[in-house]
């Protein structure tokens, strides 16, 4: 295993930053390898036990670094979801990776507290690992870094106490009823941030990365199309068993979201396809290539696995060592995992987070490969362009983009 020279660099700078202050922020963009290099500033540590906190679908690609760069310590990977199975103590360094997922406010999030306890019983170093630490706010930053007793805003017990000097706090006027809205962190969560973080850049990697995006559209089934319709007119749709209902505007927006890619969830739980189209256009389209497909709703998987049949795995292994194609949902796909395998990258539906577009569309980038083609698939008149239009400006859909967009008047989009 050799490090490329910038590693080596963050590696030797990083070692230095966690003996001194015991925690080490490196905010280094998707594909500029923070992952193994968290690995070896681990080795420059005299430390024996690991423990690497990720999302599930990573730990392989994550065990196999090590096993290639073979380091004189014990490596444990986990999910954050399954971090009750590991050992709540006995950790020299705990690395957690996409820690921006840390980040929830004003609260801290079940995850959080989970890995606060753990961190509790020895104060292990604590390496964080994110191409984007704080993707919506610097406010986001407080609980991703309250998990260690040596963090720059430790004087602050609680978010609270830590907004009344780093966030412009307002006020915020909801359904008749006054709230705090702290999303506007002062660039002085990043100054104080400064001395434990290293940043660094594909660009200045060396990565010129090329994305083409190419939008490909898709005529709705004429049953569907008379099912969104008559949603929107009567915000009520009554079958034989099942409901499908949008008494709110938040529950319109989802169930057309929905819709216009040919599924639906019912008031029930349960779900159906509605149509095949966008399953057949990609299979149709993309038969001849080796692809990697983002999807949103559960749903939507149940319809590409129809169509696709053998020819489709949401199993990542599988994937690399196959010509199978993969889909995979992309909350879960979009952090932590390689898609390089792939000719090119399609999404059957598009997410309401900016975050999601930005982070997902770069799974396919390594060194040797900067130019990328991915494909949105929409549907003829439906939401999923209105989505992207917000999210290319890294703004979240929300419900007030959905009104104005949606024209009551003549139920149209």
């Amino acid at each position: 295993m050799k490090f490329r020279d910038y590693q080596t660099n963050i590696i030797n700078e990083g070692a230095c930053i966690l003996k001194d202050k015991a925690l080490l922020y490196l905010a280094m963009e998707v594909r500029t390898g923070k992952t193994l290099t968290s690995l070896g500033i681990c080795s420059m540590m005299s430390v024996n036990n690991v423990l690497f906190i990720t999302k599930k679908k990573a730990i392989s690609s994550i065990e196999e670094d090590y096993s290639l760069l073979n380091p004189n310590y014990n490596l444990t990977v986990i999910n954050y979801e399954s971090l009750h199975k590991v050992s709540q103590d006995g950790w020299d360094v705990i690395i957690c990776d996409e820690a921006h997922c840390l980040g929830a406010y004003p609260k801290p999030s079940k995850r959080t507290k989970a890995i606060k306890t753990i961190i509790s019983k020895k104060v292990p170093y604590v390496i964080l690992l994110s191409g984007t630490p704080t993707p919506e706010s610097y406010s986001q930053m407080y609980h991703q870094v309250y998990i260690t007793p040596c963090n720059p805003f430790k004087e602050f017990p609680n978010f609270y106490k830590f907004a009344n000097r780093h966030v412009n706090k307002k006020t915020r006027h909801i359904n008749g009823y006054s709230t705090w809205d702290y999303s506007s962190g002062k660039a002085s969560i990043l100054y104080q941030m400064k001395p434990y973080t290293i940043s660094y850049t594909q660009k200045e990697a060396g990565f010129p990365v090329v994305t083409n995006e190419n939008i490909l559209y898709v005529v709705q089934n004429q049953e569907t199309k008379n099912l969104c319709r008559k949603l929107k007119k009567d915000l009520v749709i009554e079958g034989k068993d099942e409901v499908v209902l949008a008494d709110t505007g938040v529950k319109l927006m989802s169930k057309l979201h929905q819709m216009y890619s040919g599924t639906v969830k019912f008031e029930s739980g349960n779900s159906m396809v509605l149509d095949y189209e966008k399953a057949r256009f990609i299979s149709h389209k993309f038969s001849n290539k080796k692809i990697a497909i983002f999807y949103k709703f559960s749903a939507e998987y149940k319809a590409l696995k129809y169509i696709f049949n053998d020819r489709l795995t949401n199993n990542l292994s599988e994937f690399k060592n196959t010509d199978k194609n993969i889909a995979l949902q992309i909350v879960s796909g979009r952090e932590g995992i390689s898609l390089k395998e792939a000719d090119c990258i399609v999404y059957y539906n598009i997410d309401f987070s900016a975050t999601s577009y930005w982070q997902s569309k770069d799974r396919m980038t390594t060194k040797e490969r900067l130019v990328n083609d991915i494909y949105w698939i929409f549907t003829e008149g439906g939401i999923e362009s209105k989505i992207y239009k917000a999210v290319v400006k890294k703004k979240d859909y929300t419900l007030k983009h959905f009104k104005k967009d949606y024209d009551r008047t003549t139920n149209t989009i």
